[in-house]
């Protein structure tokens, strides 16, 4: 029972509007009213409060119309509604027999209701239809008003009659007045529905912007993870493998030749080391904050020295910022410092690396290069490292060049623009 009295209305706001008119029609439908020989000398019938069924039945139709709307049907549907509401207003003015103003209320809420089923066209169409139905009941009442000709001596009663310039008045001032009624119902119901369409698409607009944001945060993590496996795989898996080797050769000489079993068990104790320097590097790169609340000069000013403590390569770095670097983009430019310089202590077979971070403008320049061996970067199908740059490069909306030739060395060029401060 309660399904079938629950309404489907979108705007609660607009609902409490519509049991209020329905009330007003309801209370110009009961309270007694006075026989007033002025206004309506010979309208008002005697027997004054004769229950009109017939009014408040259609009152009750209109307001169980509003219990569902028609909102997801087809235009014929929603067409037909709005006409059976019209019919239902003229329906209590046929069956009125007294002049009582529950016809404008009426009218205002089939109007709404328009409003709420079509788009801005037909809603003007359905407030020119009310309005014109306004007047026609505006044009019909006010005949009863008018003063009676003058074949003779009239009634005392007749001659109280309204002069014709106070009713034309009268005419034009309630045709204005619910013009304008009409006019602040029709862009009430459009700013309600223009601020319901906005949440909506607000609403839509951040569930996609957290489905991708998700998508992106796993795409992310699942690019971190296949670069450190590849990393892993090239460096950790290689020196293991090559240890292997080794010791298996101590294997095979422990017997025969104890200085060869030495020299190879040393060479498997070395690559153990590096092994464990790979891993160590992997785990820091998976530290969430590189930086440990340094600033990013100082940051890769002991990211350099500690390069040139472990592989005696020298690094002349210089860094000229301005302004500070705000930290998502601090803590990207460390990982790309520190990928080069695995990159360089790796395959570069280099003596010398420059490191040079610079401002200029709204962007930040980072520029490294080394004198090593270089190679052909069109032929360079396993660079992981590269890759792994220039995919954080992107991500930050930067920009990623490299140049090298075999015995040139290896540059690379890095613009990021700025996103803001700390």
């Amino acid at each position: 029972m309660s399904r079938l009295f629950r309404s489907n209305h979108p705007f609660h706001l607009l609902l409490y509007l519509e049991w209020i008119l329905l009330g007003v029609a309801l209370l110009t439908l009961f309270v007694p009213f006075p026989r007033h020989h002025f206004l309506l000398p010979h309208f008002t019938p005697r027997g004054a409060l004769r229950f009109p069924l017939g009014i408040f039945l259609s009152i009750l139709a209109l307001a169980g119309l509003g219990l569902k709307l028609p909102i997801h049907q087809s235009q014929k549907v929603k067409v037909l509604y709005t006409c059976l509401g019209f019919l239902l207003c003229w329906a209590t003015v046929f069956m009125g027999g007294r002049f009582r103003d529950f016809f404008t209320p009426m009218l205002l809420i089939v109007v709404i209701r328009a409003c709420l089923l079509f788009p801005c066209r037909q809603r003007l169409i359905a407030a020119s239809v009310a309005y014109g139905s306004f007047l026609v009941r505006l044009m019909t009442g006010a005949q009863r008003m008018r003063p009676f000709p003058r074949l003779g001596p009239p009634p005392p009663w007749r001659s109280r009659g309204l002069p014709q310039e106070l009713l034309a008045s009268l005419q034009i001032r309630s045709a204005l007045l619910f013009g304008l009624v009409l006019v602040f119902v029709f862009l009430m119901v459009g700013a309600l529905l223009t601020e319901r369409q906005s949440r909506t698409e607000l609403a839509a607009a951040n569930q996609r912007l957290r489905q991708y944001a998700l998508m992106i945060e796993n795409q992310a993590t699942l690019q971190e993870r296949n670069r450190i496996a590849r990393e892993m795989h090239d460096s950790v898996g290689h020196s293991l493998t090559a240890q292997s080797i080794q010791l298996e050769n101590v294997d095979v000489w422990m017997a025969s030749d104890r200085a060869k079993a030495t020299d190879h068990l040393a060479k498997a104790r070395s690559l153990g080391k590096e092994a464990l320097q790979n891993v160590r590097h992997t785990v820091a790169t998976l530290r969430n904050n590189p930086l440990q609340g340094q600033s990013l000069s100082q940051a890769l000013s002991h990211l350099t020295q500690e390069f040139e403590r472990t592989t005696s390569i020298q690094v002349q770095f210089s860094t000229h910022l301005e302004m500070p670097v705000p930290r998502e983009m601090a803590a990207a430019l460390y990982r790309l410092v520190q990928e080069a310089l695995t990159n360089v202590s790796k395959h570069s077979e280099a003596t010398q690396v420059t490191i040079e971070l610079t401002e200029q403008e709204m962007e930040l320049s980072l520029n490294i290069s080394d004198n090593g061996k270089g190679f052909l970067p069109e032929k360079n199908t396993t660079g992981f490292g590269l890759q792994g740059m220039q995919e954080r490069t992107v991500a930050l909306g930067g920009l990623f060049e490299l140049w090298s030739q075999p015995q040139t060395g290896c540059h690379i060029q890095i613009k990021i623009p700025r996103l803001g401060e700390e």
